[in-house]
């Protein structure tokens, strides 16, 4: 994109993909963003994200972290070689260093949290499309903490047994929500999130939702 005719200069509206597993919540942000950008296309897993890429060539993919299929990172990694002139701003309800720091590694040039309002979603398409970095604010010194590091983040093999939507129940459960809370959050139903519950404490090998909140703080994942 020249500079002299960015986005935020000229008023045009970004062509966008929107990749979130939740037609609902698609649905969500296409009402927020109004007129501001004109959606082209959707998707709800890696495999149907990466063909609406390739169909439609948007100036920028807002994507989500955890998706079927592999996840956002996943499509970085199966887009950007064959098409690096496509943005990607991640959206997602995890705020966690790791998913945050996974998805920039992979090519995101921004990231911001599910908090955040429509107009101000709008005005993180419109930076990104232009090529800025935008990040919520807590987020930005993750990012500057990982890349200032000189080796990345260690994995942790306790925490590689647990699916993503596992981890995202585990880390809001850590941070004293309620089931139902969890549920509105996620956009799943209460009973889900009691079966995603009860899968991560017998895998980490844990009693109750206290050992489970001992185990993420130590670890630092709330």
């Amino acid at each position: 994109m020249e500079d002299e005719n960015t986005f935020a200069a000229s008023g045009a509206a970004p062509r966008i993909v929107i990749v979130d597993d939740h037609r609902l919540f698609r649905s969500g942000v296409r009402g927020e963003l109004g007129q501001a950008v004109e959606v082209v296309g959707e998707a709800g897993d890696v495999d149907s994200a990466v063909r609406v890429i390739a169909e439609h060539a948007p100036d920028l993919v807002l994507l989500d972290v955890h998706l079927p299929g592999g996840g956002g990172a996943e499509v970085l990694k199966r887009v950007l070689p064959h098409n690096p002139e496509v943005r990607f701003l991640a959206l997602s309800v995890s705020d966690a260093a790791e998913d945050v720091i996974g998805v920039v590694r992979g090519g995101a040039r921004g990231y911001v949290t599910k908090t955040i309002s429509g107009k101000e979603l709008a005005n993180a398409i419109i930076r990104v499309a232009d090529g800025d970095a935008v990040f919520s604010p807590r987020l930005a010194g993750f990012v500057l903490d990982a890349f200032a590091a000189t080796d990345a983040p260690a994995m942790d093999p306790e925490l590689d047994r647990l699916t993503q939507r596992e981890r995202e129940v585990l880390r809001l459960i850590a941070r004293g929500y309620a089931y139902k809370e969890v549920a509105k959050e996620l956009f799943i139903s209460v009973k889900t999130v009691e079966t995603h519950v009860s899968s991560v404490l017998r895998k980490l090998q844990l009693s109750n939702r206290h050992e489970l909140s001992r185990w993420a703080t130590a670890r630092k994942l709330v």
